[in-house]
């Protein structure tokens, strides 16, 4: 007889994780099992770090896989709310489900978890109100608004003490781990969930495996972006229903502290939004880390995206951030993942398989960067394996108008924001899959079938998909 669970979660990111850890607290569902195609925390390592280039870890990233996620490696900044909006403003669609007021509740429940298991007491962007109202003002002058909101910063390398406490805790708790395993399929009968299909992660998918089954009439897909793909495919194949989704296409954007310095010390992290130019297409900053250092990560099929670290110790003279576009497409066109992908692909080719950057006045000059340019450029590049090249053959007319223009009116709030020496990284793209539709207990169209976190287009980075794991577990908790 197959083993059976009272719950399958695939996916140990922090939506999962956080699953897990309120199902203990709510003493419910104890036969619990995560499956996470990457490594333990503590075995998870990033090569570039010591050997100054991404090797293209097999069989999977070490930075986007293994528990808890992309989280475990990312400058880990917990996004909270302003107790007096009416709205929350970033993180997704968590609140349109459970309400605004929930929401912030959740988020309260949420991060006093992360400060129980270490995280930085002290809260960015709540001390400089004054300040921040003026550069508000200021950017809504160039149709740019600020989101002024208080941010717990983790730190990269504390972040990865702090999701191994919580990978310990969930352990010695009964939680049930398997590690390097891939959900291939899920198992469905008459319209409902049954279980999953697994192989062993070393198994790559041109080889033909036989795959075990496990058991269970409740599974939750918690896949992050990292697993957005594979979301899609599922569905397709299950007859998940969903809606066309969004994928975010930019670059991450690396200019002197000195630049960004106010924005630093008073907020830490400015999230811009903005719709300039003649597509007035959303373009925001995301993910700012002051005194940081640019990173490469890998997707399947040997995606090289880049993205962006800070720590607690450990600094450079160098602000980075991302410029997304949000592109959402209209029919006859559906594949907004594919997209991103073939752009991400096209850029990777030009870097010979790795990120590419080029300095700003390059592009306005219509050229592109040549290395010995760069290693005199006054911007000194954080991340040393980018291959300096032209990131304007691959990234596509509209979305480069976006990020120049965006560039433009943004160097009116803080100067020198668009000073030519200051460099891109292409590409950074975030995946999410086409928008799954769940009811308000989570629960897709497959009876059993439920969907949290990012990779399922419900939430967008740490905080939410957190939340998003723990209501997973209070609704569960009271339909046992």
């Amino acid at each position: 007889m197959k083993e059976k669970y009272d719950l399958i979660v695939v996916g140990a990111g922090p939506g999962g994780v956080f699953l897990a850890y309120e199902l203990i607290q709510n003493k419910a569902l104890k036969k619990v099992l995560l499956i996470e195609q990457g490594k333990r925390v503590e075995n998870r390592d990033c090569p570039i770090e010591k050997i100054g280039k991404c090797t293209k870890c097999k069989p999977f990233c070490n930075i986007t896989s293994g528990f808890s996620g992309a989280g475990a490696f990312s400058d880990g900044k917990l996004s909270l709310y302003n107790p007096d909006d009416d709205e929350i403003h970033i993180g997704g669609n968590l609140h349109d489900y459970i309400g605004v007021e929930k929401t912030k509740k959740l988020i309260d429940y949420t991060d006093k978890v992360y400060l129980d298991f270490g995280a930085d007491k002290h809260l960015e962007g709540t001390e400089f109100k004054k300040e921040v109202k003026e550069i508000y003002d200021k950017a809504k002058r160039e149709n740019i608004t600020l989101i002024d909101i208080p941010i717990r910063h983790l730190g990269t390398e504390k972040s990865h003490e702090l999701y191994g406490k919580l990978e310990k805790y969930l352990l010695d708790n009964g939680i049930e781990i398997m590690f390097d395993t891939k959900v291939e399929d899920i198992i469905v009968e008459d319209n409902a969930v049954k279980g999953v299909k697994i192989v062993d992660s070393k198994f790559n998918d041109k080889e033909k495996k036989e795959c075990d089954e496990l058991y269970a009439d409740k599974v939750v897909l918690a896949v992050g972006r990292k697993g957005a793909n594979w979301l899609v495919d599922l569905c397709n194949k299950h007859d998940i229903e969903t809606r066309t989704g969004i994928v975010d296409i930019g670059i991450r954007y690396e200019l002197p502290d000195k630049v960004m310095e106010k924005i630093n010390k008073y907020m830490y992290e400015g999230k811009f939004i903005g719709r300039v130019g003649p597509f007035k297409d959303k373009v925001r900053t995301f993910c700012q880390n002051p005194s940081g250092f640019v990173s490469a990560e890998v997707y399947d099929d040997n995606i090289a995206l880049v993205n962006g670290h800070s720590y607690k110790e450990k600094k450079s003279t160098n602000t980075n951030l991302a410029i997304l576009v949000s592109h959402r497409f209209n029919y006859p066109f559906n594949k907004p993942i594919e997209y991103g992908r073939n752009v991400a692909k096209n850029l990777n080719e030009l870097g010979a398989g790795n990120i590419v950057v080029q300095r700003l006045g390059d592009i306005y000059r219509g050229k592109r960067t040549w290395e010995e340019e760069l290693k005199n450029n006054p911007v000194v590049p954080t991340l040393k394996s980018a291959v300096a090249g032209d990131i304007t053959f691959a990234l596509g007319y509209r979305t480069m108008t976006d990020i120049l223009e965006f560039i433009r009116a943004l160097d009116k709030v803080v100067e020198g924001f668009a000073n030519p020496e200051n460099l891109l990284y292409g590409p950074e793209i975030k995946f999410y899959s086409n928008q799954i539709l769940i009811n308000e207990d989570f629960e897709t169209n497959i009876k059993g079938l439920y969907s949290i976190g990012d990779g399922g287009g419900m939430t967008r980075g740490l905080m939410m998909a957190s939340c998003s794991g723990v209501q997973m577990a209070r609704i569960l908790a009271k339909s046992k």
